[in-house]
């Protein structure tokens, strides 16, 4: 299946992308403007970055409004709604935060979506898609995880994910809302953050390039899923043409790799000498993944990044042209 049949032109002419000046946010905000929607971005940029949004800014102008605002403020929100069709509500507290300020995990994964809701609600949105995570899940029972699994998370991150989760089912019952919800897994790409709180393969793709040691947390034998940006991307517009009314839906390529390989992989791409230096497992982390994703592909979706190398080669390319 193309590009094309996901795009949202002629079905949404405005949309709201919460947490847009960050890694999938900032992807997601230039696909729709691609696709001919009006977008306006919403971020606190405790996370999202500014050079994210300036190069499509410049190209597509006042088709795109770009608004710094934090969720958890409802009243400075509210007045970027009203003719609002579409929300993609990507902003979170990450979990690599969650530690660190758990108060400020609840407040912003709970509080500040309910605060969208309520505004989505109020101004009569349309359709409003919550990206949620795997770690909702907690240690897996069995595998292929699906959505049916039982939630029962194991990280702060993953309480405060749920909790947001709640809020959106409960608007789909109690006002016939129209929401639907993600669950992400490892995303990758260009883009990520790569500081202190970003991913891993960012963090280790600019350790790399400036020749640092690279540091995992572990042994490297854990496993995560991982998905291109793009697919991710794409798996939002779809779910915002058909997806189910309160329904999960897990994101998530099937493409399995663990923490060594991708180290292992960057050290050589980048040439330099860093080196690899272990330390303790964080708190609550997850060593094994097998993600079902015949729920999203039963609605229509088809996986276009699926080799991992390529894409990884991508993503290294990109940020060698930031830190090289």
């Amino acid at each position: 299946m193309s590009e094309k049949a996901y795009s949202l032109n002629g079905i949404y002419k405005k949309a709201l992308v919460t947490g847009g000046a960050g890694f999938v946010g900032s992807n997601l905000v230039e696909s729709l403007l691609e696709d001919g929607l009006d977008v306006v971005s919403i971020d606190d940029y405790s996370a999202g970055k500014e050079r994210n949004l300036h190069d499509v800014k410049e190209k597509y102008g006042d088709k795109l409004t770009i608004v710094e605002c934090d969720i958890t403020k409802k009243y400075n929100l509210s007045q970027h709604f009203g003719d609002i069709d579409v929300v993609f509500h990507q902003a979170c507290s990450k979990m690599t935060i969650c530690l660190k300020d758990p108060l400020r995990d609840l407040e912003v994964n709970a509080a500040g979506t309910f605060n969208l809701l309520e505004l989505a609600r109020d101004t009569g949105v349309k359709k409003f898609v919550h990206v949620s995570t795997g770690s909702v899940y907690g240690i897996a029972q069995y595998f292929p995880t699906d959505e049916n699994h039982p939630l029962n998370p194991t990280s702060y991150y993953g309480v405060s994910k749920l909790a947001g989760e709640k809020y959106v089912r409960a608007f789909a019952h109690l006002y016939g809302m129209d929401t639907s919800i993600l669950r992400y897994y490892h995303v990758y790409g260009p883009k990520q953050d790569s500081g202190d709180y970003g991913g891993v393969m960012g963090i280790f793709c600019k350790q790399a390039i400036k020749g640092d040691d690279l540091t995992i947390f572990g042994d490297g034998t854990q496993i995560r899923s991982f998905t291109y940006v793009k697919d991710v991307v794409n798996i939002n517009k779809l779910v915002a043409k058909k997806g189910a009314k309160g329904e999960a839906y897990n994101c998530a390529s099937g493409l399995k790799v663990s923490i060594q390989e991708i180290a292992d992989k960057i050290t050589k791409m980048a040439g330099t000498d860093s080196k690899i230096k272990y330390e303790d497992w964080k708190p609550g982390d997850i060593k094994d993944f097998e993600v079902s994703h015949k729920k999203i592909e039963d609605l229509g979706f088809e996986f276009q990044y699926l080799d991992f190398d390529k894409g990884l080669q991508q993503t290294f390319n990109w940020y060698n042209k930031v830190f090289g």
